[in-house]
């Protein structure tokens, strides 16, 4: 075992170190990552490109990563009016792109123009929707592009007419301003408390729109605005944070260097950072004992609970040192530098990390009345969706699945995550009331052969269970749903497991019955949840549709007072996880990090877990490691 333990550990280092034929030195900080989808700011949605436009972009505004106080980013200052509904931003002047070229009002404006187009299909384009005006365009150029389709005159003169009456209903409609290069005012419909927070946010970061203009083209058949990926290639893109692509091969890793023209507050502590996607769980923690890798920021490997254990058992036999250390002021990862070393007799480590995060594990229900063929989807009744949900023995699963004793979770906001929030019950495992609820959809036993069957004898359909590979936690969940639904509920199902990007297109062509799901909040308020339920959201996968849920959203956006706004947005809840249940939710997330506090620095704790790469660092202490 131990010959086969090294064999693959060499074929790990072989395999990183081939994925960067370059001439350049080793990284300095090396971190395995899922595999990036894209580097485009408005189009991105998963964790793993967020994390890694934080450090190439920078937006108005930036949060420190730990207590997430607002400073300036691009913008060096700005005011909000006494009715809470005008921001002015003022832009810094010496703010430059990675090319030398200044960082200017205009750039705003053109990135949050291209959010708000159906031209770009992005997931975010919701977060906009309270600038005056906004939600207005979006519906008129979506109208725009459905009367030039099916219009006589296809060509490209035509579409370049449409595409400058979009540009002209643009600025008389939507309140986004530029009185000069260095000033951005914006109008809202309503306050928004967490307008700063979005302003932060990775998705509103600016464009380098002369760069995107060489590869984007107008569609003269459809007048749709179309972007090739080439302008987010290294050499190409063109950023403005404290760091820029340097290289990027797909499956193969990324690596990313300082930005010699950054001139905030950011400024990239190390040389270079080199990002490696490792898909089997089991192989990263390889690569990291083999010191390839200094960071897995997402350890899910089948047996992370006893490395967590580990951990655990040594830190509790140093407790009393530690908590005098954090009681002199010390971080978290200085007091854990600062302990005696691990036994290894004992089986004791000190680089697994728990950490409690802002998000919430679920599975999500296709709503949708039909599924791919034109076949009746049992999903589209909130009854049977209820019955599933109350089916599911949470606290089992983290228990004897997960092993890692997750909060449950029967709502989607984490509770007792934002103050003064009051999180819905929910509801909770009820297997006698989950068989009464598919009963009353019309799903019974009715030849006592444990299959529940429709009034027609037709048995309930073999349930599509679709996930993304990678993750052995996420396909033992869904073997364990998968059993406790065949036994509680007489209902089979069938796992499938597919590539990131092969599933997440599954997701979009709503080609699945329930799908794994997760979501991390990007601000800190409950709708940074509830959105993802409002009708047409770029993140509404589960295509859930409810007027009197949009309507409380609607509601809470026009409601002042702060405590009757929360009060709102809990009904809404409320209607979601005690009637509707489009979401599944299984438990708060718990992230495990895996890194030596006495060789680097950097990683923030905070449940946000908003990492800067650009923070990234080794320590004094730690010596030049091999490194791909």
């Amino acid at each position: 075992m131990r010959w086969i333990a090294w064999t693959v550990i060499i074929v790990v280092v072989a395999w990183i170190a081939l994925s960067w034929e370059r001439s350049e030195p080793p990284a300095e900080i090396t971190f395995a990552s899922a595999d990036v989808f894209t580097m485009d700011p408005q189009r991105m949605s998963y964790m793993q490109d967020l994390r890694i436009a934080r450090s190439l972009f920078e937006g108005l505004c930036t949060t420190a990563s730990d207590s997430r106080e607002f400073a300036p980013g691009v913008a060096e200052r700005w005011e909000n009016s006494t009715d809470g509904k005008t921001w002015t931003f003022h832009l810094n002047p010496r703010a430059r792109w990675s090319n030398g070229d200044p960082v200017t009002s205009g750039d705003f404006r053109d990135a949050w123009r291209r959010l708000l187009l159906p031209d770009t299909a992005a997931d975010y384009t919701e977060l906009l929707f309270s600038v005056r005006g906004a939600r207005e365009f979006f519906s008129w150029r979506t109208k725009a592009l459905t009367e030039y389709l099916a219009g006589d005159q296809h060509d490209s003169a035509a579409a370049q007419e449409l595409w400058d009456r979009t540009r002209e209903t643009f600025t008389a409609l939507v309140g986004i301003s530029t009185p000069d290069a260095h000033t951005l005012v914006v109008e809202l419909d309503n306050p928004v408390p967490y307008w700063l927070d979005l302003c932060a946010f990775p998705t509103l970061a600016p464009i380098h729109q002369k760069s995107l203009d060489a590869f984007t083209h107008i569609d003269a058949t459809t007048g749709i605005v179309r972007s090739s990926p080439g302008w987010t290639k290294p050499g190409v893109l063109v950023s403005n944070g404290p760091m820029k692509l340097a290289e990027w091969k797909y499956k193969r890793g990324m690596r990313l260097e300082p930005n010699e023209m950054y001139v905030g507050a950011n400024t990239a502590l190390a040389k270079s950072v080199a990002v490696v996607p490792i898909e089997d769980a089991n192989t990263a923690v390889l690569a990291y004992e083999s010191g390839s890798i200094d960071w897995i920021s997402d350890l899910t490997a089948e047996f992370r609970a006893d490395l967590a254990e580990a951990s655990a058992n040594w830190l509790a036999r140093h407790r009393d040192e530690y908590e005098l250390r954090i009681g002199a002021g010390a971080s978290v990862d200085e007091a854990l530098a600062a302990l005696p070393d691990p036994d290894p007799a004992l089986g004791e480590r000190r680089d697994v990390h728990v950490l409690s995060a802002f998000g919430t594990d679920f599975w999500s229900f296709n709503c949708r009345p039909t599924l791919p063929g034109g076949r009746l989807n049992p999903f589209a009744d909130p009854r049977v969706r209820r019955a599933f949900a109350q089916a599911v023995n949470k606290e089992a699963l983290t228990k004897s699945v997960t092993r890692l004793n997750e909060p449950i979770a029967t709502t989607l906001v984490p509770r007792g995550s934002i103050d003064g929030y009051l999180s819905p019950a929910g509801l909770p495992f009820d297997l006698p009331r989950a068989c009464a609820e598919l009963a009353a959809a019309g799903w019974v036993d009715r030849n006592g052969d444990g299959v529940v069957e429709n009034e027609a004898g037709d048995p309930f359909p073999t349930v599509d269970m679709l996930y993304m590979t990678g993750n052995p936690r996420v396909k033992n969940i869904a073997i364990a749903l998968a059993g406790m639904w065949r036994d509680g509920l007489g209902v089979q199902c069938e796992l499938r497991g597919k590539d990131g990007k092969f599933a997440k297109e599954d997701l979009r062509n709503g080609d699945f019955m329930i799908a794994r799901g997760g979501w991390y909040g990007d601000y800190g308020d409950p709708t940074t949840f509830l959105d993802l339920s409002r009708t047409g959201n770029g993140n509404n996968d589960r295509a859930f549709s409810n007027a009197a849920f949009d309507a409380l959203l609607a509601q809470a956006e026009r409601e002042l007072d702060p405590a009757k706004r929360l009060a709102i947005l809990s009904q809404a809840e409320r209607l979601l996880f005690e009637v509707e249940m489009p979401i599944l939710p299984l438990c708060q997330y718990v992230t495990l990090y895996m890194y030596d506090p006495t060789k680097m620095r950097g990683i923030t704790r905070h449940p946000r877990l908003d990492q800067r790469l650009s923070q990234l660092h080794r320590t004094e202490a730690s010596t030049a490691k091999p490194a791909p």
